[in-house]
């Protein structure tokens, strides 16, 4: 691939509550990779209210951060977001344009391939090299397939997968650049009349380092409270499948899969699920997988790093005995 003159790399780092989501953080590697072949810096792009406390996180990990600030960029205002990362695109002349594959990152990523008439690249969860040409891999039909793709045209445009990517380690800060955007009134379609804070705000799957998943095979909504029990021991977060969710057991803002939320914890163990394609797609980029159930061959053992043949409802009580000793001792 021709670069051109283009050299640097952008980054959308999305925020909640003034945090900058790993997501992005970890879409800042395949940004370092990117520039190694360009020449150019990595530049970390954060817009928000108050863009402080997400920049000093930022900026030990990029060549610098490039900062908008003001009240047309809270949550959720995607016409202000996509209106403005189209100035620095134009301001920046950048190689690539990279965000998370968030709701928001595939929104503004293929809002501003339809302005510029770019190809885009979605759900990224590898890069690799023909040349000086980047080819990413996309899971497709719920991760059954995986499908390499390259674009021709630039800035070449891409959204990560939550975990496919570590977040770089940190070096010397960047500098930290604030551009004023003032947002026309004419770029903005739709406004945030209300935001209303939800239970799944609390349920934070996709940043939790230890996830306990159960499936329809834990039997009830009282043997369910196993999983429950599980992941406090641990620290970590419940996760659930869908038939869990839609028996009643546990909300919906727990559910991982390709419907429900997409994880890459440390630890993932999965607790009487058979492992349908449309769960294990949402949680293949675990790095260590434990698995529970009576049926030996159920597909989920064909991820599992672990896997343990039994009944759940006996087998969680042994493992919950047994952590509760070795954290006593």
């Amino acid at each position: 691939m021709d670069w051109g003159n283009r050299k640097d790399i952008l980054v959308f780092l999305e925020q909640k509550d003034g945090k900058a989501l790993n997501v992005g953080l970890e879409c800042l590697t395949p940004a370092r990779a990117l520039a190694q072949h360009t020449g150019g810096q990595v530049l970390a792009v954060l817009m928000g209210t108050d863009n402080k406390d997400a920049a000093e996180k930022a900026a030990p990990l990029a060549d610098g951060v490039v900062t908008v600030t003001g009240g047309d960029y809270t949550d959720g205002a995607a016409d202000a977001f996509t209106w403005a990362l189209e100035q620095l695109a134009a301001r920046y002349n950048p190689a690539a344009v990279l965000a998370g594959n968030t709701p928001l990152g595939r929104e503004m990523t293929a809002r501003l391939c339809a302005r510029l008439g770019l190809g885009s690249v979605q759900d990224a969860t590898a890069l690799a090299w023909d040349g000086d040409t980047p080819v990413w891999t996309v899971p497709l039909y719920g991760g059954t397939v995986l499908n390499d793709v390259a674009v021709d045209t630039l800035p070449v445009v891409a959204t990560t997968r939550s975990g496919a990517f570590a977040k770089p380690e940190a070096g010397q800060a960047g500098a930290v650049t604030p551009v004023d955007l003032q947002v026309p009134a004419d770029a903005v379609k739709v406004k945030v009349a209300e935001a209303v804070k939800e239970i799944s705000e609390a349920v934070n799957l996709e940043e939790a380092k230890v996830i306990v998943t159960g499936g329809r095979g834990m039997g009830s909504k009282e043997q369910f409270a196993l999983v429950e029990e599980l992941a406090d021991l641990l620290g970590g977060v419940v996760g659930a499948t869908r038939p869990a969710i839609e028996d009643g057991w546990v909300s919906r803002a727990h559910q991982v899969g390709q419907s429900g939320k997409i994880v890459a914890p440390a630890l993932y163990i999965a607790c009487g699920v058979s492992g349908a394609t449309q769960h294990v797609s949402g949680m293949s980029g675990s790095g260590y997988v434990v698995a529970i159930n009576k049926d030996e061959d159920a597909p989920i053992f064909d991820v599992a790093d672990v896997g343990i043949v039994g009944d759940v409802a006996k087998v969680l009580p042994l493992m919950i005995q047994e952590i509760r000793q070795r954290k006593a001792d």
